[in-house]
C-alpha cells in the first residue's frame, strides 16, 4: 500500500545503501569505537590528534584543486582504494555505514534465532530470519508456493472476477503496486488528519515509463531483453513454452500502453496536480462498466472505501478502458508475469538468478548480494519496529538524541534568521514560514511507541509463509484505517536505516538511530564535523518543508495555498535558476540530470548546508561543540565542508548512472558536493577560491 508522500534525504533502488560484506570497512568504524566516552565542552582542549580527523584526511586527495572538483578533493584517496563491490553497482559512505548496521543486525537475528529466551517477538524475528536462510529448503520448494495463487489466476472466466483477484493480490503478494495501478492509504492532503484511499498509476513491470518510450539504441535493446526475461520468468512459473513465448509479446505491449498513459516521473511531485479527490460514484464515472466494486471487495476495503483521491486521472480513465478492449488471456498473464516478479527474491535460485540476470544489464552489479543480506533486508521489512527496538538498545547512545534535538533546533534558528536577507520574500509570507517551521515535529532515534506484531505468526522452516504473514498483517492494518484518525506516532522508515525524512502530511522531520553514527554523527566527532554531516541532513530535510513541493503544505500538514501570490511567483523564479543549473550537467554522455525532477531535492542540499554553516557558527560555544584548536591542518571551516562532502563519498558503474537519472529524485553525489558548495560564499572563503573557478562561479542561484 502506499505511504504519504515523503521527501527522503536519499531514495532509489535498494542499491543505494544495501551492506556488504567484501569491501573495506570505514575507517570511521574503528574511530567510533577509539573515540572517547565523555562529552568535552568548549573550553576543553583539543587533542592532539582525533580518530574522526586521521580518517578524514585517508579520504582525501590533496593533490586535487579544491576549487576545481571538491568532491575530488575531499574523496578522490577513498575512491582510488576502494574497488566497486561486485554485487553494488553504487557504492558510498552511505553503503558502507549501512553494511555495519546489517551486521549488527544480522548478530541480533542470529541470536534472536539461538535462543528467543521467552520473548515472542525475538522468537517471531528469528524465526523469520532462519526460514530465509535455509536456502536448502526454498529451492526445494521451486515454483510451488505460487501454486494456488496461480491456480486462482487461470480460473478466472469474467473481468469481475478478475478485478476481484487484482484486489485480492494487491493485498495478499503485490503490496499494491504490482498490477494495473497502484493502491494505498494514506493521510488526505487537506484533511490531514484523517486517512484516505489513493488510487495512482503503476502496473509497470520495468522501472519507469521512459523505458518503454525511448527510442534511443540502448532502450531499445534493454527493452527487448526485458521482454526475453518475461518469457522466461514465465516459463520457470511453469507456463508452457509456446504460451510463454506469446504471453511476453502480449505483456510488453500491454505494459508499452500502460506507460503512454503514465505521467512522467518529474510531473508527479507537483501535488496540486496529483490531489484529485472524488467519491466511489465519481470513480466509477471514469468508466462505468469497470469492476471497481469487485477490486475493493478483492482487497479487502469493501464499502469503507468511498472518498478516493486519483493522483492521475487520465491514467485510471485510459488504463480502465485498456483492460476492457485487452483480451481476457492477455490480461491473466500478465497478472501471472507480476505475481511472479513480486515474489521472485522470495523463490527458489532459479527465479532468483534470472530476476538478477536482467536487473544486471540495467545496473552493471556482476554478483546478488550475499544470502545474509538479502535476508537482513527482508526480516526488517517484515518487523521494522521489532528489528528496529533491538537495534537502537545495542547501537544508539541514551545522549545522542538530547544531542540531535540541540542541533536541529539550531538549524532552525538558523533558518528563521536567514529569511530577512531573502529579498524575494515579503513580510507576511515570512512569518507564515516561520509559523510553519516552529510547527515542525522532529523524530529522533527510534519511536517513542513500538508497533505490536503479536497477531503475525512465524515458523523457522516456512520462509514464503512468513513473507505472506508479513503482507496481510501490513495490509490489514492499512486498510483498518480508512477514514479513521492519523497516527501522528507513525514512522515509515525503520531505525536501522541509514537515512532521513521530512513528510509534508505531518509536517515532521524523521531522523533514524542509523544515520546518527559515524561519518555523520557521534557525540565526540569535533563540532565543525557534526554540522557539516548532520547538520546538513537536519537543514536539508527541514529545507523539504519549504522546496518547491513541500511549501505547498502548511504547519498542520494541509495542502492549501499560505503564500502571497507575487511571492509564489517570485520563488517559482528562484527554483528556476536551480533547475536550469542542474539540467545543464552531463553525468554520462548524453545523459543529463533532469532539473525539474531533482529541483525539490536539489533546492533542499542548497539550503541545508547555508543552514547548517549558518547553526554552526551561531552554536560554537555549544557544550556540544568541541574545539578544533590543534589540529593545524584544517581550519574549523574546512572540517565542516571536508565533512559534508565525505558523507557523499561513492562510485557507480556507467549502468547505474543512465539508470538513476531517470528514476533518482537526487542529483549524483558528486553533483549534490559541488554545486552546491559552489553557490555559497562562505566555502569560496574558507578554501580561498577566486571568481572564475569551478567551484567559485560568476552566477548563483539561492532558494533558502
Amino acid at each position: 500500500m502506499l505511504k504519504p508522500r515523503l521527501a527522503f534525504l536519499l531514495s532509489g533502488p535498494t542499491l543505494c545503501a544495501t551492506a556488504l560484506t567484501n569491501c573495506a570497512p570505514s575507517p570511521v568504524a574503528d574511530a567510533a569505537t577509539a573515540a572517547p566516552t565523555t562529552t568535552p565542552t568548549a573550553t576543553d582542549p583539543a587533542p592532539p590528534t582525533n580518530p574522526y580527523v586521521t580518517a578524514m584526511l585517508g579520504r582525501m586527495d590533496p593533490q586535487a584543486d579544491p576549487c576545481e572538483d571538491f568532491f575530488r578533493y575531499a574523496c578522490g584517496g577513498w575512491i582510488d582504494r576502494t574497488p566497486l563491490p561486485p554485487d553494488k553497482p553504487r557504492w558510498g559512505t552511505f553503503g558502507e555505514l549501512a553494511q555495519r548496521n546489517n551486521e549488527a543486525v544480522r548478530d541480533l537475528l542470529a541470536q534472536a534465532a539461538e535462543a528467543p529466551n521467552g520473548d515472542a517477538d525475538r522468537q517471531r524475528v528469528g524465526d523469520f530470519y532462519t526460514a530465509c536462510m535455509d536456502e536448502a529448503a526454498i529451492n526445494g520448494a521451486g515454483a510451488a508456493p505460487l501454486a494456488a495463487y496461480l491456480d486462482k489466476i487461470d480460473a478466472v472466466q469474467n473481468r469481475n472476477a478478475y478485478m476481484r483477484v487484482v484486489g485480492e493480490f494487491h493485498r495478499q503478494i503485490l503490496d499494491g503496486g504490482g498490477a494495473l495501478f497502484s493502491a494505498g492509504v494514506y493521510p488526505d492532503a487537506k484533511q490531514p488528519d484523517r486517512y484516505i484511499v489513493n488510487i495512482g498509476q503503476g502496473g509497470l513491470g520495468f522501472l519507469d515509463r521512459d523505458f518503454y518510450l525511448k527510442d534511443d539504441p540502448r532502450s531499445k535493446q534493454l527493452l527487448t531483453a526485458y521482454g526475453v526475461h518475461v518469457e522466461k520468468m514465465l516459463l520457470l512459473s511453469g507456463t508452457p513454452p509456446e504460451r510463454a513465448q506469446k504471453g511476453a509479446v502480449a505483456i510488453l505491449a500491454f505494459e508499452t500502453r500502460l506507460a503512454e498513459l503514465s505521467w512522467p516521473r518529474a510531473d508527479l511531485r507537483d501535488p496540486d496536480k496529483t490531489y484529485n479527490k472524488i467519491d466511489r460514484k465519481g470513480l466509477q464515472k471514469l468508466n462505468r462498466k469497470f469492476a471497481w466494486k469487485a477490486y475493493f471487495d478483492g482487497a479487502g476495503a469493501g464499502d469503507t472505501a468511498q472518498d478516493i483521491d486519483v493522483a492521475v486521472p487520465d491514467f485510471i480513465s485510459g488504463m480502465t478502458k485498456l483492460v476492457a478492449r485487452t483480451k481476457l488471456d492477455t490480461l491473466k498473464a500478465y497478472l501471472r508475469w507480476h505475481v511472479v516478479k513480486a515474489q521472485a527474491s522470495n523463490l527458489s535460485a532459479a527465479f532468483e538468478n534470472e530476476a538478477f540476470r536482467f536487473s544486471a544489464m540495467v545496473s552493471g552489479a556482476k554478483e546478488l548480494p550475499a544470502r545474509w543480506e538479502r535476508c537482513v533486508s527482508k526480516t526488517t521489512g517484515a518487523f521494522p519496529e521489532i528489528v528496529g527496538r533491538y537495534f537502537v538498545n545495542a547501537t544508539f547512545p541514551g545522549d545522542s538524541k538530547d544531542i540531535a534535538l540541540t542541533m536541529i533546533g539550531q538549524i532552525e534558528a538558523a533558518f528563521a534568521a536567514g529569511l530577512p536577507t531573502l529579498a524575494w520574500m515579503d513580510d507576511t509570507t515570512r512569518q507564515r514560514a516561520i509559523t510553519k517551521m516552529h510547527a515542525i515535529t522532529n523524530k529522533i532515534g527510534h519511536p517513542d511507541n513500538w508497533r505490536d506484531y503479536s497477531s503475525v505468526g512465524t515458523q523457522p522452516t516456512a520462509h514464503f509463509a512468513n513473507v505472506l504473514a508479513s503482507n496481510e498483517f501490513e495490509a490489514r492494518r492499512k486498510i483498518a484505517r480508512i477514514g479513521q484518525s492519523v497516527d501522528k506516532t507513525e514512522w515509515f522508515m525503520p531505525p536501522s536505516i541509514v537515512n532521513a525524512y521530512y513528510n509534508p502530511s505531518a509536517n515532521e522531520i524523521v531522523f533514524p538511530a542509523g544515520i546518527l553514527q559515524p561519518p555523520f554523527f557521534h557525540r565526540e566527532m569535533p563540532a565543525p564535523m557534526n554540522y557539516g554531516a548532520i547538520g546538513m541532513v537536519m537543514g536539508h530535510e527541514l529545507t523539504h518543508g519549504f522546496d518547491d513541493s513541500g511549501r505547498k503544505y502548511d504547519g498542520t500538514g494541509r495542502l492549501t495555498p499560505w503564500w502571497e501570490p507575487e511571492v509564489s511567483a517570485r520563488f517559482d523564479e528562484q527554483a528556476s535558476c536551480v533547475e536550469k543549473r542542474y539540467s545543464t550537467i552531463e553525468v554520462q554522455p548524453g545523459a543529463r540530470i533532469n532539473g525539474k525532477l531533482t529541483l525539490g531535492e536539489n533546492i533542499a542540499d542548497l539550503g541545508g548546508l547555508k543552514q547548517a554553516y549558518a547553526a554552526y557558527h551561531a552554536a560554537a560555544t555549544s557544550t556540544h561543540a568541541p574545539s578544533v584548536a590543534g589540529w593545524a591542518q584544517f581550519t574549523a571551516d574546512q572540517l565542516f565542508f571536508l565533512a559534508y562532502s565525505q558523507a557523499w563519498c561513492s562510485r557507480a558503474t556507467p549502468e547505474v548512472e543512465r539508470m538513476m537519472i531517470t528514476l533518482d529524485s537526487h542529483a549524483p553525489p558528486k553533483y549534490r558536493v559541488n554545486v552546491p558548495m559552489s553557490n555559497l560564499s562562505e566555502f569560496w572563503d574558507a578554501f580561498q577560491c577566486v571568481e572564475g573557478t569551478a567551484m567559485h562561479p560568476q552566477n548563483t542561484c539561492e532558494v533558502w
